[in-house]
């Protein structure tokens, strides 16, 4: 009965509706249920309704915080993951500073051309091999992204940013709010639960030094850290 219930309300809905009732859902019971280790969900960074999702997530917390990070930086970064190019945009007012962008994603790297960002600023490609020159970028970050990966594909996304950047790597993730290493779950989507030193010892293999701030990011089983990485 509830499961006909439940599927008559998707009925009724118009799709974004319930989308975002799908993450109020999450955030006040999360189904913290097993995922299988070794696959993303990567058919999400297709959907239309992701797309708009990921024009707000960051807003008033991760998206302020990277501005502040990058405020006093210049030369060139990679946004690693960009998404619909929303934080590129944010931080075209930096002097100094030329942010580019990759994504696994086409559809939503063609939004962050949509949105006005040059094109030759932007790749379609797999962050585990970035198609980039050793020490081609002054710094990179991410935001929401790698806690995503399998912890193989962890390991290569850290290793290739570290090829790639000559000073600074920021990440931002959300990590354990038991300070537990939950592991590989699923809410909406499948990702990595872990205390901050799981991250950290991650982040040593590649980077000389790595900082722990606190992110004013949350929810109910998540707390946000950023992780600042230098070589």
């Amino acid at each position: 009965m509830a499961g006909k219930l439940r599927a008559v309300v998707r009925d009724l809905c118009p799709p974004l509706v319930w989308r975002n009732l799908s993450l109020l859902r999450d955030r006040i019971r999360p189904h913290q249920q097993p995922a299988a280790e070794g696959r993303q969900d990567l058919a999400i960074y297709w959907d239309a309704e992701m797309a708009q999702v990921l024009e707000t997530w960051g807003d008033g917390n991760a998206w302020n915080e990277i501005q502040f990070l990058m405020s006093q930086t210049s030369g060139r970064a990679l946004d690693i993951a960009c998404g619909t190019g929303k934080v590129i945009s944010l931080l075209a007012e930096v002097p100094g500073l030329e942010v580019h962008g990759c994504d696994i994603s086409d559809l939503l790297i063609g939004k962050a051309i949509g949105r006005g960002i040059p094109a030759a600023y932007l790749k379609v490609c797999d962050a585990t091999q970035l198609p980039y020159t050793t020490g081609a970028y002054d710094y990179s970050y991410s935001i929401g992204s790698l806690e995503h990966f399998t912890e193989e594909g962890i390991g290569r996304f850290i290793a290739e940013a570290a090829r790639i950047t000559r000073v600074g790597s920021f990440h931002m993730m959300p990590t354990s709010r038991s300070g537990r290493d939950e592991g590989w779950m699923k809410t909406y989507q499948s990702f990595h639960n872990c205390s901050p030193a799981w991250w950290v010892s991650r982040f040593e293999q590649a980077f000389g030094h790595v900082r722990v701030l606190d992110s004013t990011w949350n929810d109910r089983i998540s707390v946000g850290k950023w992780f600042l990485c230098h070589h």
